[in-house]
């Protein structure tokens, strides 16, 4: 499959702005005949805590409507972020549509509450995966990155991961280190895509980039195209979790009950 990584500069709560942007986007990747194309989080509006402005509708979302409806048009899978206004209370959504449907639905399970996030959105509950062209993927928002336990809960059903995000520069290191290790601990290409330029004061930078199941990068570093694409091919996963078949030793019942004693011993107040 040909994955097209984009390193959008959003421009800061300009929906109309942005559709512009992500639609010259799509037609670059179009001519390259990318399959999925993934976006960053938030995409059309960037990391706001003004849920006025970014809340939507899901019935009703003209941010939904309009990546449908683009999706449709390039015969091309899109995943991308918005916010659902689910009766006054709101999710940071990762969605990913094709041919103007909706095939993956997920809520940000993590919210950045070093960041405030917390206090103006609500964190999902469920990991999900879904199948694309015959391969299996899962995908998470920005801060999720920091908690292996949900990767690890898809990892032994997917392929892929992908990872959409406004992760700051000043944390890149951070950004680039964990999803390498993703990649190499759940033996799976791992997709990252995150934003550029600046946000209600934060910086970005060019820090898109892929992985594949040995943390082996496939993307250029640091590249400045606002596009990059590259090939994943489930039949690698297969042979590297063959050739390598570590995850066949993890001591799942060790850890279950390891995280049962410990959450059953901090409510009664022992630790």
């Amino acid at each position: 499959m040909k994955v097209g990584l984009t390193q959008m500069d959003i421009a800061w709560e300009d929906k109309q702005k942005n559709m512009e942007k992500v639609k010259k986007l799509a037609e670059q990747a179009a001519e390259q005949k990318v399959e999925l194309l993934v976006f960053p989080e938030m995409t059309l509006t960037g990391f706001t805590m003004n849920t006025a402005l970014a809340g939507e509708e899901m019935l009703f979302s003209p941010t939904l409507r309009f990546f449908k409806d683009l999706s449709k048009q390039y015969k091309m899978a899109m995943a991308f972020g918005y916010v659902e206004d689910f009766g006054g209370e709101f999710y940071n959504k990762f969605m990913v549509v094709s041919e103007g449907r909706i095939l993956y639905d997920y809520d940000k399970i993590h919210p950045f509450n070093y960041g405030e996030e917390g206090q103006h959105y609500i964190g999902g509950h469920e990991v999900k995966t879904v199948i694309l062209k015959d391969m299996e993927m899962s995908g998470f928002v920005c801060y999720d990155l920091r908690f292996p336990e949900i990767f690890q809960a898809v990892a032994d059903s997917v392929q892929m991961i992908l990872v959409i995000a406004n992760w700051p520069k000043e944390r890149v290191l951070h950004w680039e280190t964990l999803l390498r290790a993703r990649a190499i601990e759940n033996q799976c290409y791992i997709i990252g895509v995150n934003r550029t330029g600046k946000g209600n004061g934060i910086e970005y930078m060019e820090s898109s980039m892929a992985f594949d199941p040995l943390g082996e990068r496939l993307t250029k570093a640091h590249s400045k195209s606002e596009l990059m694409v590259v090939e994943v091919d489930g039949k690698k996963v297969k042979e590297v979790r063959e050739q390598f078949p570590f995850r066949q030793d993890r001591q799942l019942e060790l850890y279950e009950s390891f995280y049962t004693k410990n959450i059953t011993e901090m409510a009664a107040g022992v630790m």
